[in-house]
């Protein structure tokens, strides 16, 4: 049902949020303690553990390609499990089911991490556990949260969604502060052992929350579903005559709210097809930024220096004081001179920053490659305007694939978005691997490494302003109702 459906119907709105929000939001935070806090220290760990742990200056290039091709890998598997989680939740057995018990499994992963950490083997299988348990939970749990709204309560969801994605970078702060210190001052042992400590915690918390949930039954597999409506009028496309169009062959064969649902899911490909090339880059500052602050002068100014993990903390420190900022101040300061911050052109504006933070990444790398030694500072700049850049793509893009996509597909699309995660990554990880093997891809050393990404999130955004002024939007309600 979309929401024109509704445009004559007079709905009592509710003045209280729903009650599972609190436990969602107390999960997710958890959740993401876990695994960024186990993620701040990977590059680093990987590299003095396994890959050079004599610090050989000659042996440091390769190594800190083997380790970007493994944690980029690593975040490949954990965000194209999402599409496994969400079918299993759609179709089978719900949000519910799916997030307990895979959150069990993701608890035994970091299990491994903390058990296993001078034996390369086991420690990557633990790797692949984490990976399959957070990605088979994520779509799952940012979905449930529009699953808790009705017409009631809908006029929350874009806070509750701004709120969702707070809790997430809250978690993150506080691991990527406190995590990198346990590490330098009592080994991996604890470094990885604590964030098993706060799955577990996730895992109560969600738990704790079962009789507040509203759950959405699975859909089960039937001819309704869109990839049979979607499989079959593409079958139908040999039996048109000529001068028809192969949707109005669909038309006559299937409901026609069903052939719009495959419209909208398909615009929303469209749309997410641009959005792996801002993972690529993203996903950069928990890998190759780090290992970059090795490299810069880490002394604050303030009486204090940095860690080189700990930098990164300003990624999820800039989006937690800046999510509030954008939500009240920003977005109704554009509405009100008359420009509407639709999705569409808030992921444009995201791709542009995204491509200007690496543009000063790359500027930092041009005076490390000349003998230099930049503030730490220059890299917290990127950071800003990098934090800037995800609030426009990350959270317009969680929200988007939401409320644009049909009941029956709104763990899957969600998925698929986080897909996008994967797709980055995996192209990151390739070119790391190539690095690693002296391929093709080795002569980007340096900042030539990052004036190639660079260019490539800019051709990208130029594209994608090309195409997205043509796409319309068709927003579905929440299905709780």
């Amino acid at each position: 049902m979309t929401s024109n459906s509704t445009d004559s119907e007079v709905v009592q709105k509710s003045n209280s949020y729903p009650k599972a929000v609190p436990y969602i939001i107390g999960n997710e935070a958890a959740e993401r303690f876990s695994f960024y806090g186990m993620r701040s220290i990977l590059p680093t760990f990987l590299i003095a553990q396994f890959f050079n742990p004599t610090l050989n200056p000659l042996l440091q290039q390769t190594a800190e390609a083997q380790s970007n091709q493994k944690v980029h890998m690593f975040v490949a598997l954990a965000y194209i499990m999402p599409i496994l989680g969400g079918l299993a939740a759609d179709w089978f057995f719900g949000k519910y089911k799916v997030i307990l018990y895979v959150s069990i499994l993701y608890c035994f992963g970091h299990l491994m991490l903390a058990m296993f950490d001078t034996n390369l083997a086991l420690f990557s299988l633990g790797m692949t556990v984490i990976a399959a348990g957070a990605g088979g939970i994520k779509s799952n749990v940012s979905a449930n949260v529009g699953d808790q709204f009705d017409k009631t309560n809908e006029h929350f969801m874009s806070k509750v969604y701004g709120w969702f994605y707070f809790s997430i970078n809250a978690g993150s702060v506080l691991s990527n502060l406190l995590i990198p210190i346990v590490y330098d001052k009592y080994g991996a042992g604890w470094a990885f052992g604590i964030p098993g400590i706060l799955m577990a915690l996730a895992t109560i918390i969600f738990f704790s929350g079962r009789k507040k949930y509203v759950r959405v039954p699975p859909m089960g597999i039937n001819k309704n579903n869109f990839v049979f409506i979607s499989f079959n009028a593409l079958v139908n496309m040999g039996k048109k005559q000529k001068g028809e169009h192969w949707l109005d062959v669909a038309k006559a064969n299937y409901d026609p709210q069903k052939v719009e649902d495959v419209k909208a899911v398909y615009r929303l490909i469209i749309v997410f097809s641009f959005i792996p090339i801002f993972w690529a880059l993203w996903d950069q500052n928990l890998s190759e930024w780090v290992l970059q602050a090795q490299k810069l002068d880490l002394n604050s100014g303030l009486g204090f220096s940095f860690l080189p993990e700990q930098v990164q903390v300003f990624n999820p420190f800039f989006l937690v004081s800046f999510i509030p900022v954008f939500t009240y101040f920003v977005y109704p300061f554009f509405e009100k001179l008359g420009i509407k911050t639709t999705p569409l052109r808030r992921l444009g504006v995201g791709f542009l920053l995204t491509a200007l933070s690496f543009l000063i990444i790359a500027l930092i790398q041009e005076k490390i490659d000349a003998g230099g030694k930049p503030s730490v500072w220059w890299q917290v700049l990127a950071y800003l305007v990098l934090a800037w850049g995800e609030i426009l793509v990350s959270i317009t893009g969680l929200e988007y694939a939401y409320t644009n996509s049909p009941k029956s597909m709104k763990s899957t699309m969600t998925a698929i978005f986080y897909s996008t995660v994967s797709i980055g990554n995996l192209a990151v990880s390739l070119i790391n691997e190539n690095i690693a093997n002296k391929g093709f891809f080795a002569q980007l050393d340096g900042a030539k490494y990052y004036w190639f990404f660079t260019a490539l999130m800019f051709i990208s955004f130029l594209i994608y302003i090309s195409i997205a002024s043509r796409l319309k939007e068709t927003r579905y309600v929440g299905v709780a109702e």
